[in-house]
Order: structure tokens, then sequence, then C-alpha cells
């Protein structure tokens, strides 16, 4: 180990990040599974039909073990799926493709759908209460990618794990781009990228391979839109889609890229759960590509993948000629920044306290970004002892909200008293030394400007307790209104900018991990003006948000403002801190 590896201070053992319940834990340390799944019922028919090779029945891992039984969690009151479509995220190497050959063969000819309730004794050995299946009476199974070598991957294992007993009993005929089974009755066959030939069918399981690869130019994106439509359609409605991927190229538009930000969305609350199962195991934010991290973070990543070597990955990722964003995304399975991206996932993640929350009396102070509907609306505040970054209120227009098209048609606005009664009571709950307060350029329906009067409001009700104002003299001063389109205030929150990201990088920022300002952060994007590197959404019409990295980078430009004001030099030697530190 170099000097350097031996300075950093690598835990005996990496947490990973995980995402999905294949990775929840009960109070007694064990890994949680689900209260009533057919997966019971998939394990024993894979182990006694399918195979590793011949004479070695088909075994899973303990996580392999898991992910079917969650995959196959059921509603006890209605016997449907719990989840409608589902992703598995992994490094490269990980045994996607066999993983999901197996349950591509028993969707295909095993006991896939509910049947009965199990009693004792049953011929499966699944635990009594639990649901036992049976054949679908027409199964179709797709294999789906946007090329033929992707389908290849997954359509070649069939005659492996295929034990004899399975072609004999299910009259298997196996060929190379369709597999039958019953006479014609059921079938598997392999689909690539030709929405139109796709439109229409009735499968009752679509496997997508490698949706980080599906893109607008390949027309992985229409290709996904009609397998959805095509699996919604289905008969008994208990037709799934499931994809498998590696970590994405961010910025790319892939599928693989919008289901995740989809899948953050339910997480954030911003938008409904529509039964989207997720499950990735990630390298967590902290882990570097060093040395002395390499080894016990792809320990942690690969799981029960013990197959994957670790000193052959070791050595790409040492290896000069591989760019670091590519190892991260291929080997620590996570997902790196675009190119224009300002911040990284792991890069903001690795910042996050959640053990850390605003207290009751703290000083703080607060900056708002306001928009009337297009943009969203936020309000961010820092604490002044720690720095701490926190999200006291997001407004932004319903993901549901009705197209312009739509009968009755109402447009969204903010709900500007709901935003006046998040201040009122922030700055009842904390003292505020400072709160500054962009309007945006909205208007109201009298032509005003959509937050003036508000602003003027909140400046008149509580400007005389804050530490520093917004504009402290001439024709424009004002407590609150601070506003970004003036050329003094860009140049102020462009060095802002450089400060946040240098904090973050630093580790020294902190969050408490609200998931809407997370998204925000990973939305922005590098733009340039006249004073150097700033932030923006990635282009004007974009729905991606970017209004809490705002606030948050102004929370902390006000923090350093207040800091090394004389008016915080005075306050601190008039109560006796000894001495004042000047943040630059």
């Amino acid at each position: 180990m170099t000097s350097q590896a031996a300075d950093e201070r690598v835990p005996d053992v990496v947490t990973p990040f995980t995402l999905g319940p294949t990775w929840k834990r009960g109070p007694d340390g064990k890994f949680v599974l689900p209260e009533y799944t057919l997966g019971w019922q998939c394990l024993a028919w894979t182990k006694t039909y399918l195979q590793h090779y011949v004479g070695k029945p088909w075994q899973y891992t303990p996580e392999q073990a898991r992910l079917t039984l969650w995959w196959y969690a059921m509603d006890p009151a209605t016997n449907r799926f719990l989840w409608r479509d589902g992703v598995i995220q992994r490094l490269k190497g990980h045994g996607k493709d066999p993983l999901k050959a197996t349950w591509s063969a028993f969707e295909f000819v095993g006991p896939c759908r509910f049947g009965k309730v199990a009693d004792e004794g049953n011929e499966w050995g699944v635990p009594p209460g639990q649901p036992l299946g049976e054949q679908h009476p027409a199964a179709w199974v797709q294999i789906a990618a946007v090329s033929q070598d992707q389908t290849r991957n997954t359509m070649t294992l069939f005659p492996l794990i295929l034990s004899k007993r399975a072609l004999e009993e299910y009259r298997i005929d196996l060929g190379k781009e369709i597999i039958y089974a019953d006479k014609g009755r059921a079938r598997i066959e392999a689909v690539t990228s030709s929405p139109r030939a796709l439109e229409g069918g009735r499968p009752t399981f679509t496997s997508m391979g490698e949706t980080h690869h599906w893109l607008d130019s390949n027309s992985g994106h229409e290709m996904a839109a009609v397998i959805e439509r095509n699996a919604t359609k289905s008969a008994d409605g208990q037709s799934r889609t499931l994809a498998d991927t590696n970590a994405f190229e961010p910025g790319e538009d892939s599928v693989a890229e919008r289901t995740r930000d989809a899948y953050e969305a339910i997480e954030a609350g911003r938008a409904a759960d529509t039964g989207l199962f997720y499950d990735s195991l990630e390298a967590p934010p902290e882990a570097k590509l060093t040395e002395a991290w390499i080894e016990p973070t792809l320990r942690a990543v690969r799981g029960d993948s013990t197959w994957l070597d670790i000193e052959r990955l070791k050595a790409s990722i040492l290896d000069v000629r591989n760019p670091p964003s590519r190892s991260r995304r291929f080997w620590y399975n996570q997902i790196a920044a675009a190119e224009d991206s300002w911040m990284a996932r792991y890069e903001w993640d690795a910042c996050k306290r959640e053990d850390l929350h605003l207290e009751d009396g703290d000083e703080v102070v607060m900056f708002f970004d306001g928009s009337k509907s297009d943009d969203a609306t936020g309000i961010a505040a820092c604490r002044m002892s720690d720095g701490l970054v926190s999200t006291l209120g997001v407004w932004q227009k319903p993901p549901n909200w009705p197209s312009p098209e739509t009968p009755g048609y109402v447009p969204w606005s903010v709900p500007r008293d709901d935003v006046d009664g998040v201040v009122a009571n922030a700055c009842n709950r904390f003292k505020v030394l400072a709160f500054f307060a962009d309007p945006g350029s909205g208007q109201d329906e009298d032509g005003e400007m959509y937050w003036d009067a508000y602003l003027d409001r909140w400046g008149q009700a509580y400007g005389k307790k804050f530490l520093i104002r917004a504009v402290a003299a001439g024709p424009r001063a004002h407590a609150v209104r601070w506003d970004m389109r003036d050329r003094r205030h860009q140049e102020e929150f462009t060095e802002a900018v450089k400060r946040a990201r240098e904090d973050i990088l630093q580790r020294q920022l902190v969050h408490d991990g609200h998931k809407v300002m997370r998204t925000h952060v990973i939305n922005a994007r590098r733009r340039t003006n006249a004073w150097g590197i700033t932030i923006g959404k990635e282009h004007r019409e974009s729905a991606r948000k970017i209004d809490l990295a705002i606030c948050m980078i102004g929370a902390r430009m006000l923090r350093r403002t207040v800091l090394n004001s004389p008016k915080n030099a005075k306050r601190s030697t008039a109560r006796g801190k000894g001495r004042v530190v000047v943040l630059r």
C-alpha cells in the first residue's frame, strides 16, 4: 500500500448505498422478506426444472433469492403482484442476464400466476398461507433489447439452464429466435428495436435488456413506450416488464436515466407511486478510486457475485487509460455526472447528515427563489453554527396537473398564502439573521409582479430583526428583495456557486438529505457568464427544476456574508466570543 493510501481513513468493511426492499433489515439485523409472495414457489420450481449445468440444479445466491421473493411479492387482499414493472441496476458482470433468464423461464412454463393459497404439505414445500401458482394458459415472454447482440446474451442461456426434465415435461422446442412449449401454446421470443412491429402484442412478461443503451437515436424510448402499452392492456392485468441496467451515462436521456428519475420523483413525493420496483447496489458516495478504497468497495458492490475477480477489476480502475467516470459507472455502479453537470449524485450524497435537524431557536439565514408557475418556488435555510442546509418548503406544479387541452383547464400557480405561512413559521421558530428573496419575473392577473407584495410584507414584518438587509441603501433599499437580474447580484451569486462547489467537494457543507433538493442539485448544469461559472437548467423549457439548488447556494452565500459582516463581529465581541473568524 502506498503512503498516500495508508493515510486514508478507509473502513475495514465498506457499507454500500442501496435502493429497494431487498436490502431492508429489521430490528434484529436480518433482511426483511415479503409477507406474501409467489417467490417461494419460484425458488422451488427453478431448483427442480433449471440447472447451472447438467447434473447441478439451479441454486440462487442469497441476494438473488431475496430479489426473487420481492419481485414476486403479492397483495394478499387481491392476489395481484405489488410491482407493475421493475429495474435491477448492478455493476457490469454481476450476473443480471442469468437471473432474468431464470425468471423468464418461470414465466414461460412455470406456475407464475396465482392459483390458490398453500396449505400444509404441498408438493412444492411452500410455507402454508403463501400463494401457490399455476401456469399461464398462453404464456408469451419477450426478451427485448435494441440490438440482436443484447438479446442473444439472454437467448443463448435457455438451452443451458433448461434441464432435460423441463424440455421433456413441457415439450420445449428450442430455437435461436423463438422457443416454443406445449405445441406452441407458450413461447419465448427475442425482439429488437422495431416499435411498429411490437405494437399490438399481448406479452405476459417482457425482459428489457441493458436499458442504459435505449436511446432516442435507436428508437429505445419508442420501444419502451410500446412495451408499456402492451403490458397495460394484458387480459389479466398481470403482465409485467423488468429491465436490467448498469449505471447510466447522465445526459444521454436513456430509458434507464428516465426510469431512475421517475423512481426518485416517487421517493421524493413528486410523482404518484405506480408500482415501480427498483433495486440497486452502489458504492457509497464517499468511496474513492484509490488503491486503499478499491478492494473493500468492490467487495461491497459486487454483493453475492463472488465470481467477479477483485484484482482484475482493481487493475482496470487503476489503469490511467480508463477515465474515472467510466470506472465509477461500470465497477462502482455509481451514476457519474454528465459532462456539463454542476455536481454528481455521489458528491452531493457524501455531504448528507440525516441525524442533523434545525431546532427551535437556531440562528439561521434564509434564501427564497420565487416563480409563478413554470419553475419551482423554494425556500432554504442555513444554520449559522454548522452550516447545515435544510429545505423549508418547495412548490412546483404537480405531475398529474391537467393539460391546457383539458376542458375546464385552470392554470397552476404557486399558492402564495402557503408560502407566506412557511415564512411566518420560520421567522417565529428561528432567529433569522438575514433573508434574501429573488422575486422572479412572473406577474399576477393585475399585471403586478407576482411576489412583490409578499416581499414587502416580509420586509416590514421581520426586517427590523435582520442583521443585514438585502439592499442596504439607495432607492431600491429593501430588507428582503434581492433580484438576481441585477448584475451586481449575478456577480455575487456566481462567486457563491464557486464557493458552494468547493465546500461540497471538500465535505465542508452538510445537508439533511432532502430528496427534492437533491434532485434539483443533480439537475443543475454549469453555465458561463461574465464572472465565471454559474448554474442553470439544461435548457430553458426543461422540466428538470434547479430552484432549490439556487436556494441552497444562496443560503450558503448569506451565511458567509453574515459571518464576515462588521455587525456580526460587534455582536460576537459583545457576547464574549473572543475572536472572529473571517471566511474568504
